[in-house]
């Protein structure tokens, strides 16, 4: 929120010989170009990307004034465009020497002394299972089946709090940052590389300290009883979940039979392994349906994934293509997440909640007038609602062309989820006990939550009266530090696919595509592709007519034509405009009369 002098802004610097101004990137922070005098340019050229410190705040009959802090580049220079982002959202982006140090003298091998305090786990079978590309793997699994049936599922977590001591350098700037934020072709990380892909990652072959959770599960996926010890482990194999999945896949084939030559090099690779994920397989789908029975909602948006060449350019947009092994790793984490919640709850110790509250009951009814035209409806008392209801409308429109749109509008009714010192429940997975355990390289809730444990264990869960008390008022701190970073997190992670698709969208202009109808709002509709780029086709776009817009059930009317737009139906268009700077892209429909001549010509 920029409403105070002083505070700086990204734009491109437009030069007028005797003087300059700025146009700032997002146009919602400061409403006018920043003027800027000869003297304060900085060396800046003509069309460079520029960080402008706002020395005067604009008024009615002036532009805002400022100054050029730092130059960052062209604006078509690779990467400027991200590191424009990372200086719109002040992230921080180097570390302070003091930290740089402090995880430079981090040891880099488990020390011998600290083996004989822990669980040694290390001739156990453990896997890592993460995408191809993760490099800091903060959590491991393996699972073993009883002779009574019963399922022992071990989740093993990096021991990050072990490394980043209370109060030390490490530690006061991972609460500056509250987690890791996801840049594409970046990441500014919570912590140093030598700790994230280090001493605290998971690495296969290497001894490293984990905070264990080893769960005993019936064959109805019901925890029947739990333990969280300090363990140490030495990862068996660091596999993908494309690995995990082409061993499920061809798990009752023989070698010989399997044609692809890739697919038949991993089977073989690794199926001395296959029971192991076999059994994983089946403990997943066991809790999986255990917890849809409850009410957790699966809502399937897919994600978009931008693939970009080696200068970090938009080369193509495609959709996360996630296969059960995904689910496997999420089942297995929601589990160990809700089982350290359970425990720590009723040991009423201080304590960070993942928390997710019932939604505003006027925002179901607003939903409910929007189903209502595609004949669904969540089941509700004038007072409240259980995700049941939530989860039987998105079981039914599974598979169906407004699938997409419905689980959308969906999650914009359900509040967003936070974390509070508090336990107040996770209505989206139906949980009354949930944390964040799983990610302490990442996320500092988690790395908190792990040094609270550890505490508890050191001292036989006995705290004193004191220790309880500091940890209650950091854990509300720290709670809402989190909640703050993670919302800015989510930002810039939402803007950096945006520009990206807009980027890839710039040399595109006069393309025709097919999409659907995702939003319609009082200036135009919003239409989405196969590929999950989103464009707005505006009314000027939208054909000669007046439109006459519906709030309650979000569709347009055509005053003369009497053609009526909804959420969910077909349009064909053509790209009209793309901007990276401003990360919008501007559709036209293309009319039928239009679409007739274009066939009939070609």
């Amino acid at each position: 929120d920029l409403t105070i002098e002083g505070n700086t802004v990204v734009g491109i610097f437009k030069n007028s010989r005797n003087f300059g101004f700025v146009i700032p990137d997002n146009k919602k922070v400061i409403g006018t170009d920043i003027f800027i005098s000869k003297k304060d340019f900085k060396k800046a050229k003509n069309n460079q990307k520029v960080v402008v410190q706002v020395t005067k705040m604009p008024t009615k009959d002036r532009k805002a004034e400022g100054k050029i802090v730092e130059v960052l580049g062209s604006v078509n220079q690779a990467g400027i465009d991200m590191m424009s982002l990372i200086r719109e959202y002040d992230l921080p982006y180097e570390f302070p020497e003091a930290v740089k140090h402090e995880a430079e003298n981090m040891e880099e091998e488990v020390s011998k002394s600290e083996i004989s305090n822990r669980l040694d786990l290390r001739f156990e079978e453990i896997f890592t299972i993460d995408g191809e590309d993760a490099k800091d793997l903060d959590d491991a699994v393996q699972v073993k089946k009883t002779e009574n049936g019963t399922y022992i599922l071990g989740v093993h977590i990096a021991d990050v709090s072990h490394y980043v001591r209370e109060d030390s350098f490490l530690d006061r700037e991972a609460i500056i940052r509250g987690t890791s934020v996801y840049m594409l072709d970046r990441v500014i990380p919570m912590l140093p590389v030598e700790l994230s892909n280090g001493i605290c990652s998971l690495n296969a072959g290497k001894d490293r300290l984990t905070l264990s959770v080893i769960m005993e599960i019936d064959k109805n996926g019901k925890v029947i009883s739990s333990d969280i010890k300090k363990g140490i482990i030495k990862v068996t194999e660091r596999m993908s979940y494309k690995g995990v999945q082409t061993v499920l896949d061809n798990y009752d084939k023989n070698i010989n039979e399997i044609e692809d030559e890739n697919t038949r090099a991993i089977v073989k690779k690794y199926e001395k392994y296959k029971e192991h994920f076999k059994q994983m397989e089946e403990l997943a789908h066991i809790l999986k349906e255990r917890r849809e029975k409850a009410g957790s909602l699966s809502l399937d948006i897919p994600e978009t994934k931008v693939i970009l060449d080696e200068d970090g350019y938009a080369i193509d947009i495609t959709k996360y293509e996630l296969c059960f092994a995904n689910e496997i790793i999420e089942q297995f984490m929601l589990t160990a997440n809700e089982t350290v919640a359970e425990k720590f709850f009723w040991l009423e110790a201080p304590f960070i909640y993942r928390v997710h509250e019932e939604p505003d009951m006027e925002k179901v009814t607003e939903l409910n007038k929007f189903l209502f035209n595609f004949g669904y409806k969540v089941k509700c008392s004038k007072e409240t609602v259980h995700p049941t209801a939530f989860e039987e409308v998105l079981r039914k429109i599974k598979g169906t062309k407004e699938e997409r749109i419905v689980s959308n509008l969906v999650l914009r009714t359900l509040k967003v989820a936070r974390y509070e010192a508090e336990n107040l429940g996770h209505f989206g997975i139906a949980s009354k006990y949930y944390c964040h355990f799983t990610s302490p390289i990442r996320r500092y809730p988690d790395l908190f939550i792990h040094r609270i444990i550890s505490k508890y264990i050191e001292e036989n869960y006995q705290l004193s009266d004191d220790e309880i008390e500091k940890y209650r008022g950091q854990a509300e701190k720290y709670a809402k530090q989190s909640s703050d970073r993670e919302k800015i997190a989510q930002k810039v992670e939402r803007d950096s696919v945006d520009l990206k698709m807009a980027e890839y969208m710039q040399d595109k202009i006069g393309n025709e595509y097919d999409g659907i109808i995702s939003s319609i709002t009082s200036f135009g509709v919003f239409v989405e592709l196969e590929n999950t780029v989103e464009g707005l086709v505006r009314f000027a776009e939208l054909g000669d007519d007046y439109f006459i817009y519906d709030e309650d059930r979000k569709t347009l009317l055509g005053e003369r034509t009497k053609i009526l737009y909804k959420i969910g139906d077909k349009m064909r268009i053509r790209v009209i405009r793309a901007d990276k700077v401003s990360r919008q892209i501007d559709f036209e429909k293309i009319d039928e009369k239009e679409e007739v001549e274009s066939t009939a010509t070609e």
